[in-house]
């Protein structure tokens, strides 16, 4: 009668030491370890590692046993192979998978820091000091809750280190922690010595009455600061208005906004030179009055004539003497000589430099803008990688306000449509009657778009010259608001003309659409501007010889830009309130009309170039400017909350702000600056009126200037030189024109160099991405080649032990012999996963564990 076989598996405790053997030291034992808290990782690892390794090979076992073939490796729901718990294992534990995982492995990080910081301030080493004061690793049961104890005790060593540190270094330290603020005023308080210790230290004078006057002092002035920090960015108007905007608009419609925002800053750069040096000394030396100054009737608001003309305000204010002498007559048809130990100041130089000096600062700004603008948005040329960006990295973590959480998630909700909008822009395929089609409707809209240019064009032109024969009266002069009237009529309502256009060409990219609609009203701005400019210097200057044509050209600019605010007001106002009404009277639901970004850009530039077209006839028209634009930044942020909707198709207007101010920079600034030197080079000035009514032209001012400083002596003769072989001499145009040439061809080969550097550098993260991927599955293949032989040797001697007991000399003799000659002595069966959790021996109805190292090795 056969009896069951029962194997004894002699399961060893696990290892200890004795009670008389020491602790092991970091120091002792390697010299590489510089915190416990690696020992406790390490120590961790080898207990989790030896318990998965056993499972894993009983498991393996098990399933050969019952198969009885090779294993594959197994799929995932998506077919992407699963990998084997010590391949995952592996990956857990590389450096981008462990850097900022966990809060323990930051504290970790930290209290290594803090022990180096101990050591440079003269702390004995741990290897000196006695064995029995050193914590025991012993004392750590990771079998318990190995995460949640490791944690606890990293943190407390953190804290005892942080104690032992100076105030600088632990609010250095503490600040420097990648973790939460909670957890930083945790860690603070905790590390702040008790209040009876405070006490004893002032009581014994350590801390002195000094020290802490100048510890209040900086607390006092800290606080000052940022108390007028953030007074500053609440006076600002666009600070929070601007992330909202962004958040539930998206960027296409924030960057009308950036616009405005930079605008506005150029006119202060502008006006500031134009008040210091121009109108504050003519305001502070007024000259004579040349007769009665009419009274205030309220319409010079509009028409900018009457009593503005007498001011500041215009040209014709000016004087032509140099101010702080006295003079006879300003019109006696020469310039005033200045009295003896006098402090001269030319009125006339001053205006024609003032406005020069300005200008160029302005072009440098603008230029200095453009580049930085286009460095921003052309030198990566792809957007690869910008989901993963957004996704993981976009979130402020120090954001605690609920109402600025709920702006922060608008926000990058809208930075994800417009990514995913950008990578779904596809063309539509079509067949050659359909792109004849298309390309036959594009022709036909940009037909009539340039028909109503011109015939826009026309009507400026046929009004200006019915205003030249019609003269007004000084009793009629709300008739001067006639043709800035029929202007900003045409301004208004062709735009609207081309949006019902661009209905037909159905473009399929909303950036397209948006382009192209700008340069339709770009066409339309320059030619009525240009028309304009001709009207002036063309034709008013020849009727208006007995007259100051100055004055008239500056109040022109004036209704202009005045006219032009009102039809803003009332299109943003009446026409957005109008069409949201009426669309959501008709569709029955909310349908508000989207923000017409070409059409208010335009208007944004054709207002800055008004501005800089009038700045030599009225040097006020800067601040008219600057009031306008914040008017226009409250109503139009108003009117958008109100009245329109984020635009159906998102789009990410990565290239805006460099297309906007290119715009501002060619079109409008280089015309104007032509007009001005057109003005100030060839114009004849009048002889009534203004600081250059005695010259030919208004460039004269600075010959005779250059004159007088001849004729002083030779101390100021390098003056003259400069003057004759700098300015007026043609060669330092040619070469400024050859040096700004070659700095754009310059900084565009290194904007081409660092495109190719971007290139190289993320091919070279994607082959490392595929170096990683060749490695994984390199270990993956040996991992599986070794547990298949490791599965197979079990099985093996569980048919040895099967013939040994049924009675199989052979199999007895072969094993003696095999054990005799090669095999090494049998060790003792390693715990199975169970015994190694709890411990201790058990008995089993299965073959003892024979994998020993020498199984491995083969």
């Amino acid at each position: 009668m056969s009896r069951s076989l029962a194997f004894v598996l002699n399961v060893p405790e696990t290892p200890q030491d004795p009670e008389d053997s020491q602790e092991p030291s970091p120091y002792d034992e390697s010299e590489v370890h510089d915190s416990f808290h690696q020992l406790i990782q390490e120590q961790s690892r080898w207990v989790a590692e030896e318990g998965l390794e056993l499972q894993q090979r009983v498991l393996g076992a098990g399933a050969l046993g019952a198969s009885g073939s090779d294993r594959q490796a197994l799929l995932g729901p998506e077919g992407a192979p699963v990998y084997s718990t010590a391949t995952l294992r592996i990956l857990a534990s590389m450096p981008s998978r462990t850097i900022g995982r966990s809060r323990g492995a930051i504290i970790s990080q930290y209290y290594s820091r803090t022990v180096r910081l101990r050591r440079r301030a003269g702390r004995p080493q741990l290897r000196d000091v006695g064995r029995s004061a050193r914590p025991s690793l012993r004392l750590y049961d990771l079998e318990l809750d190995p995460v949640v104890l490791e944690e606890e005790e990293k943190r407390g060593l953190l804290v005892k280190e942080l104690q032992g540190l100076t105030v600088a270094q632990r609010d250095h330290m503490l600040r420097g922690m990648p973790l939460s603020l909670a957890e930083k005023r945790c860690l603070r308080e905790e590390s702040r010595p008790p209040r009876g210790k405070r006490r004893v230290r002032g009581h014994h004078g350590l801390l002195s009455c000094c020290s802490r006057l100048r510890d209040s002092c900086i607390l006092a002035s800290h606080n000052l600061g940022l108390t007028l920090l953030s007074g500053l960015q609440a006076l600002m108007p666009w600070h929070y208005a601007l992330k909202r905007i962004g958040g539930q608009f998206g960027s296409s419609v924030l960057s009308y906004f950036l616009f405005l925002k930079t605008l506005l800053a150029f006119n202060t750069l502008l006006l500031l030179p134009l008040l210091a040096f121009i109108v504050a000394v003519q305001a502070a030396f007024p000259p004579a009055p040349s007769g009665s100054t009419p009274a205030f009737r309220g319409l010079e608001l509009l028409t900018g004539g009457g009593c503005f003309t007498h001011t500041v305000m215009y040209y014709g204010y000016y004087s032509n003497v140099t101010l702080n002498q006295p003079c006879a007559s300003p019109l006696d048809g020469g310039q005033c000589t200045p009295a003896a130990g006098g402090l001269p100041y030319n009125m006339p130089l001053a205006y024609l430099f003032t406005v020069g000096v300005a200008f160029f600062i302005t072009c440098i700004t603008l230029v200095y803008s453009m580049s930085h603008s286009f460095g921003e948005s052309y030198r990566v040329g792809s957007t690869s990688g910008v989901h993963a960006v957004t996704v993981f990295c976009s979130w402020d973590y120090k954001v605690t306000q609920k109402w600025a959480s709920r702006l922060q998630h608008d926000n990058i909700r809208t930075q994800l449509k417009e990514l995913l909008a950008d990578g779904q822009l596809w063309q539509r395929p079509r067949r050659a009657c359909g792109r004849l089609q298309q390309a036959a409707v594009l022709g036909l809209v940009w037909l009539l778009c340039l028909g109503t240019t011109l015939v826009c064009a026309l009507a400026v032109y046929t009004f200006s010259e019915l205003m030249i024969q019609s003269r007004v009266s000084a009793e009629r002069d709300w008739a001067l608001l006639a043709l800035p009237l029929v202007v900003c009529l045409l301004n208004l309502g062709a735009p609207y003309l081309f949006r019902v256009l661009a209905v037909l060409e159905r473009h399929d990219s909303p950036v397209l659409e948006v382009y192209v609609a700008i340069c339709r009203n770009l066409i339309l701005k320059v030619v009525i501007v240009g028309i304009l400019c001709y009207h002036w210097l063309g034709r008013r200057v020849g009727t208006l010889k007995d007259q100051c044509w100055e004055d008239f050209v500056g109040q022109e600019l004036y209704r202009l830009m005045v006219m032009d605010f009102i039809f803003t007001l009332l299109d943003t106002l009446l026409g957005e309130l109008v069409w949201r009404l009426i669309s959501e009277k008709r569709s029955q639901r909310k349908g508000k009309p989207e923000f017409d970004i070409a059409g208010n850009v335009l208007e944004l530039i054709y207002g800055q170039t008004l501005t800089w077209l009038g700045v030599l006839f009225s040097p006020l028209l800067p601040a008219m400017q600057i009031i306008k634009l914040l008017f226009l930044f409250y109503v139009k942020k108003t009117s958008l909350m109100a009245n329109c909707q984020a635009p159906r198709r998102p789009w990410k207007a990565s290239h805006m702000s460099t297309v906007f101010i290119s715009l501002l920079c060619f079109p409008s600034f280089l015309g104007a600056a032509v007009f001005l030197c057109y003005a100030i080079w060839q114009v004849k000035p009048s002889s009534i009126c203004g600081p250059f009514r005695t010259l030919d032209t208004m460039y004269e001012a600075g010959k005779v200037w250059v004159r007088q400083l001849e004729e002083a002596g030779p101390g100021v003769s390098w003056l003259p030189w400069i003057h004759r072989y700098l300015v007026e001499s043609a060669f330092p145009i040619y070469l400024a024109s050859a040096l700004l040439l070659a700095v754009i061809y310059l900084n565009i080969q290194v904007v081409k160099g660092q495109r190719k550097v971007i290139c190289l550098l993320k091919e070279q993260l994607s082959n490392e991405g595929e170096d990683k991927i060749f490695l994984i599955n390199k270990l993956q293949r040996i991992y599986e080649r070794k547990e298949r032989s490791r599965a197979f040797q079990p099985w093996e001697a569980w048919k040895q032990l099967l013939r040994k007991a049924a009675g199989d000399p052979v199999a007895s003799a072969g094993q003696r012999d095999d054990r005799g000659a090669s095999q090494p002595p049998e060790r003792g069966p390693l715990p199975t996963p169970l015994s190694g959790r709890v411990g201790r021996t058990e008995e089993a109805v299965m073959p003892p564990a024979v994998f020993t190292d020498d199984w491995d090795a083969q």
